[in-house]
């Protein structure tokens, strides 16, 4: 196909938006330099063209964009490449409503939005895109910062600590029994010297009056 072509699409794709007739995954993805990704494009519609050519914008779309054809599968050629293209680390897998593409070896000036197209008559039809980014390393997910809940200070007051009473052992205890037995034995004299007493002066009392 003629350059001049290519550089009229590319005038087109920047005017245009992705159709839903053409359903390209994935939406972005981002892999590390020198590793490999896999774009798909599939017609959901019956197509006027076989054909479904892949497309690069290395920046942002923008009117000053700049888009550059890569592939396309011709089921007479094979694979198609543009001039440019490297070829070494581009494949395009055919199908009748599908295109696959494979990048190899890739490096961060592949970083770009890869588009792919289709032709009618005179209708153009793009994919949505597929933002990819080649870092030289992945970003790491931050781990989330766990919020420490300060202690609780707990007051405890002095605990007081009662004297217990002095615990009656056997000696005590016979110590008490003896006091209490001089006491009942003193009571019960204190009575019988009383009783004598009384019984004396009756006597006495009795020999006066007779």
């Amino acid at each position: 196909m003629q350059p001049g072509l290519w550089l009229l699409l590319a005038a087109q794709l920047a005017a245009l938006r992705g159709s839903s007739v053409l359903q390209q995954v994935p939406v972005s993805i981002m892999v590390q330099t020198n590793q490999m990704v896999t774009m798909s494009c599939e017609v959901r519609t019956s197509p006027t063209s076989t054909r479904i050519y892949w497309l690069r914008q290395r920046q942002a779309p923008s009117p000053d964009s700049h888009h550059e054809f890569l592939a396309f599968w011709d089921p007479k050629k094979g694979i198609v490449y543009d001039q440019m293209a490297e070829q070494e680390k581009l494949t395009v897998f055919p199908g009748t409503t599908r295109s696959i593409l494979n990048l190899t070896r890739l490096n961060p000036t592949d970083s770009g939005v890869y588009f792919c197209m289709t032709i009618g008559n005179p209708q153009l039809t793009f994919g949505k895109g597929t933002r990819l980014t080649v870092v030289d390393v992945l970003p790491t997910t931050a781990q989330p910062t766990r919020k420490t809940t300060p202690k609780k200070r707990v007051c405890r007051f002095p605990i007081q600590v009662t004297q217990k009473a002095p615990s009656c052992g056997p000696l005590t205890l016979s110590l008490l029994v003896a006091g209490v037995l001089v006491l009942l034995v003193s009571l019960g004299v204190a009575i019988h010297l009383h009783r004598l007493r009384r019984r004396a002066r009756l006597r006495l009392l009795q020999q006066f009056y007779k």
